[in-house]
């Protein structure tokens, strides 16, 4: 076969997902591998695409090898597929797949990102590998990315691909009304971050009501007028100081002019199954914070323009950034059904969650993303020097082991439990024993409303 790799690392040759392509490449010298580091070159790409055409046209299987960064694939990638779709080729019933390396951080939702853009192209999408960074340096790391490469030929063999989801049909989508602002003076700072063009009329009228309905002063900054030099590298340069190798100073203008808001509300126009190149520019830029959770608390809003309900993908993505973030998800606006409607509810809770400063506890997405990020920054805290010290001061090192007086606990129930004698005598006291540390908090409850 002639395989084409799409590297979209922006590392090109230094890409640590592209040495799983070589180990592979090695071992199937009967096929041959071209890798087009479209990540490293998207300016130039984005000013002569062909080269890139004619090798994706000429090639029997494409792989899309990239490194996860922040929920989805690196902006430089998104650019690329952005590229592809609008380039006019016909790529129906060509293989794909993709690779990819990270420490597992929503590694399920940047595949769903490729295999769905994959699919909307027509193409015949296997199954693909999300690798840790350090598995080709371990035996079973190499059985697996060789099973991968297998599976890919076999499937190929066989033509077995997994299917696109049948189009469910497309909402109507409704205008916005935009009232006249309240003639009453608003106190606060609500960010509006956006990637709005001039041509984004239904979004733009999204933002005007927004800001009309909301109690609180908002200010709007559009990130497409950002000059930004580039998207992230991941060269580490951050890792110490948070100081980005980009001289475009976006590290401090994300530091004085959007996180010093007391919330965030993102309006865009779904592209390609996401928030589309710019926004993910903006988010992958981001890094300059590491892995810090320095706006959690902060409530945070969407305004959305598109089939976000068909999205599952992307609703997944919202979710899962407020979770990791410990932000208080206000609420998603739409212009599906009732625009005006879900507008107003998103004004009145975020407004609600400032005035209360209610922030709920993080679900499933927020504490299992974070702990992928505890045992990171332990391990590396020697390099990522400024995450350490915010993980170090923050309590974010809740490590499992230091719960000593609960683990010996557990010892003794799980022995008394083991003794037949013992448990046939314990009748309900288990479960009374369960109830004992929450009396407490009933204590406390009636104590509370004896003093009204």
């Amino acid at each position: 076969m002639k395989i084409l790799v799409l590297n979209g690392s922006p590392k090109g040759a230094y890409s640590v997902t592209l040495q799983t392509i070589k180990y592979l490449e090695i071992l199937h010298p009967e096929h041959t591998f071209e890798v087009l580091n479209v990540g490293q070159k998207i300016k130039s790409l984005e000013k002569d695409f062909s080269p890139a055409k004619e090798a994706v046209q000429a090639a029997d299987l494409l792989i899309f090898s990239y490194p996860v960064y922040t929920f989805i694939a690196p902006c430089q990638l998104h650019r690329f597929i952005e590229l592809l779709k609008a380039s006019g080729l016909d790529l129906t019933g060509k293989f794909a797949t993709q690779l990819s390396t990270s420490k597992h951080f929503y590694d399920v939702t940047a595949h769903r990102y490729v295999q769905d853009n994959i699919q909307d192209m027509g193409m015949k999408y296997i199954r693909g590998l999300s690798a840790d960074m350090d598995d080709l340096t371990t035996d079973q790391g190499r059985k697996e990315a060789e099973n991968f490469f297998g599976f890919v030929c076999w499937s190929i063999e066989n033509d077995a691909y997994e299917s696109a989801p049948a189009s469910l049909p497309a909402p109507a989508h409704r205008p916005v009304a935009v009232p006249a602002a309240a003639d009453t003076a608003k106190t606060g700072d609500v960010v509006i971050i956006t990637d709005c063009r001039p041509e984004d009329k239904q979004l733009a009228s999204m933002i005007e009501r927004f800001q009309a309905v909301l109690s609180r002063r908002s200010r709007v900054v559009n990130i497409r007028e950002y000059p930004f030099k580039g998207g992230c590298l991941g060269c580490f340069n951050c890792a110490v100081d948070g100081k980005c190798i980009y001289k475009d100073g976006f590290d401090d203008f994300l530091r004085e002019n959007l996180q010093t808001g007391e919330a965030m509300v993102y309006a865009f126009s779904i592209s390609d199954h996401s928030m589309g190149s710019v926004f993910k520019m903006y988010d992958d830029r981001q890094f300059c914070n590491g892995h810090r959770t320095v706006t959690m608390g902060m409530p945070l809003g969407y305004l959305i323009s598109g089939d976000y309900s068909r999205e599952f993908n992307l609703q997944m993505i919202v979710e899962g950034r407020a979770e990791v973030g410990h932000n208080f998800l206000a609420g998603v606006a739409t212009d599906e059904k009732d625009p005006d409607g879900e507008i107003d509810r998103l004004a009145q809770t975020l407004s609600y969650s400032l005035d209360k400063g209610y922030v709920p506890p993080q679900n499933f997405y927020g504490i299992g993303g974070m702990k992928i990020f505890r045992d990171l920054i332990w391990t590396m805290q020697g390099m990522m020097r400024a995450d350490h010290k915010f993980y170090k001061s923050h309590g974010q090192y809740d490590f499992p082991q230091k719960n000593r007086g609960r683990m010996m606990a557990m010892y003794l129930v799980g022995a008394m439990l083991a003794n037949p004698k013992i448990k046939s005598k314990m009748g309900n006291k288990m479960n009374e024993g369960m109830l004992m540390p929450y009396k407490k908090a009933m204590e406390i409850a009636e104590k509370r409303m004896k003093n009204k």
